[in-house]
C-alpha cells in the first residue's frame, strides 16, 4: 500500500483482491455476530443479515468467504478454522473487557458496551492475556455468556496476583464482594440467592472450620465446601 492510499483508506483497511478494500473493523464486526447469533442458534444468513445495520454487509461476507473465513452450507453459515479462531479471539477480548470496565472501573451498562466495542479492535493477545490473569480468568461476561479460554486460562499460572479470587482463599476477618457465582445447578444458585449470596453483596470470613461461616451485615451464614468453591469475589 503506497502511502497516499494508505491515508485515503485508513490504517485499518486492507485490500482484498485487486481493487476490494474492507475495513477490517467490520469484518471483526460480522464475525463476532455470526459467533453471537450461533449461540442463540441461528446460522441462517437471511437472519445475519437481518440483525446487522451495514448496508455493505452482503458484498463484505462474499470477500470473507473468498478470504477462507467461512462457507455456505446451502443458507447456513459455516465457520471454517481461521474464521472460528479469529471470532473467538474477539468475543473473547470484547467479554473479557466488559468485565474489566465493569468489575474495575464500575462503568455503566451502556458505556461498557460502547467502550468493549472499540476496545475488542486493538487489545493486543499479550494485553488480552494479563487482563485475563488479573481479573481471576473469569468465566462469563456480565451477561452470563461464555468467555473463551486462553492460554493463561490452560496453565492454571498465575504471573500476577488475580483481582478476583474463590471466596475460600479469602482470609478469616477479611470481606469481599461478590463478583459471580458458578453454581453447579439452577436450584443451588436460587438457594444462594434467597439466602442474598449474589453478585454486589459484602461477605465477611468468619470462620473456616469445621465449615464456612459468613457474615453479611448482621446476618450469619454456614455453608459447605462445595457451595462456597463456586463462590468467586473481589477483596474490598
Amino acid at each position: 500500500m503506497n502511502q497516499e492510499m494508505e491515508k485515503r483508506e485508513g490504517p485499518h483497511r486492507k485490500r482484498w483482491g485487486k481493487t476490494d478494500w474492507v475495513d477490517e473493523e467490520r469484518v471483526d464486526e460480522l464475525l463476532e455476530l455470526i459467533w453471537t447469533l450461533r449461540e442463540k442458534g441461528v446460522s441462517d444468513l437471511d437472519q445475519l443479515l437481518g440483525e446487522t445495520k451495514d448496508v455493505e454487509a452482503k458484498s463484505i461476507l462474499r470477500l470473507m468467504i473468498k478470504d477462507g473465513l467461512f462457507h455456505m452450507d446451502g443458507n447456513r453459515l459455516v465457520l471454517k478454522e481461521r474464521g472460528e479462531e479469529k471470532a473467538r479471539e474477539i468475543i473473547r477480548r470484547h467479554r473479557l473487557t466488559e468485565r474489566l470496565l465493569s468489575e474495575i472501573f464500575e462503568m455503566s451498562e451502556e458505556g461498557v458496551e460502547e467502550e468493549a466495542c472499540k476496545l475488542e479492535h486493538i487489545l493486543s493477545p499479550t494485553v488480552t492475556e494479563s487482563v485475563c490473569t488479573f481479573l481471576g480468568h473469569p468465566p462469563t461476561c456480565i451477561h452470563g455468556k461464555p468467555i473463551p479460554r486462553g492460554e493463561c486460562c490452560a496453565k492454571f499460572k498465575m504471573e500476577m496476583k488475580p483481582l478476583v479470587i474463590p471466596l475460600e482463599e479469602l482470609g478469616l476477618g477479611e470481606k469481599g464482594r461478590i463478583v459471580f457465582i458458578i453454581p453447579k445447578s439452577h436450584q443451588r444458585l436460587d438457594k444462594l440467592s434467597t439466602l442474598g449470596i449474589v453478585p454486589g453483596s459484602i461477605v465477611r470470613m468468619h470462620q473456616k472450620n469445621p465449615s464456612y461461616v459468613l457474615q453479611m451485615g448482621e446476618t450469619t451464614l454456614a455453608l459447605d465446601q462445595d457451595i462456597v468453591r463456586d463462590i468467586y469475589i473481589k477483596r474490598v
